[in-house]
């Protein structure tokens, strides 16, 4: 029999009968082993790019390149911002400037969480997760944020500045700014934290087959 549940388990949840923890281990088991493995995936992202713009100009027609991690940017970010100067385009590395010096700690504290719902048997676990299931879109939209900005905001004192229309350059894809043209793809951090949100999505699916027999068996009786 299933104990009462107790105060201080409304958040937690019900503790594993002894029994029943040594009869079905694995089913209790599997969510926390899913979690650990999305939270350990989100926290190595940080270690690879997320997105990468490569741009080809009539005096660069071999591309240059410039690689977006969380906290950082690398590559060909001197030459590419020389060209964008010519548009009237603020520099790369202006943008995001709080985001990328808040990011190690953030996406920390988002591995925390989902780490934390391995001693949280309750509904309470959902909410644990849900910014880490929301981080990559929320990467992204911080992006389009930025690329909206300084694609909508240029300097009507650049050299090219009468001959360029506002305009957002794209999160995926080719785009054509006069006579140059740029190539953005998403890049293998990115795609981490997205398979990380789905491996949240299905541990949440086996913590709730898992826990919620013990919520229904340990509710009092109406």
């Amino acid at each position: 029999m299933n104990e009462p549940i107790r105060e201080n388990d409304l958040i937690f949840g019900p503790r594993i009968p002894k029994e029943l923890w040594k009869k079905e281990k694995g089913r209790f088991l599997l969510p926390s082993i899913i979690m650990v493995l999305a939270a350990f995936i989100l926290f190595i992202s940080i270690f690879f790019p997320y997105w990468k713009l490569t741009l080809f100009a009539p005096q660069y027609p071999d591309g240059l390149q410039a690689s977006m991690y969380v906290n950082r940017l690398t590559g060909d970010i001197q030459e590419i911002d020389g060209l964008n100067h010519y548009i009237g385009m603020k520099p790369m590395g202006e943008a995001a400037v709080l985001e990328r010096t808040l990011s190690i700690f953030m996406i920390v504290g988002l591995v925390l969480l989902i780490a934390g719902t391995i001693f949280v048997h309750s509904p309470f676990a959902l909410f644990l997760c849900i910014p880490a299931i929301l981080y990559p879109l929320f990467f992204l939209g911080d992006l389009y944020f930025w690329m909206r900005t300084f694609g909508m905001n240029l300097d009507s004192r650049a050299a090219l500045s009468n001959a360029i229309q506002p305009f957002v350059p794209p999160l995926l894809g080719e785009g054509k700014i006069a006579q140059f043209l740029t190539v953005a793809s998403w890049e293998i951090g990115l795609y981490m934290s997205i398979a990380a949100s789905i491996l949240i999505i299905i541990g949440l699916y086996y913590h709730r087959k898992a826990y919620k027999p013990l919520i229904v068996g340990s509710a009092p009786n109406s």
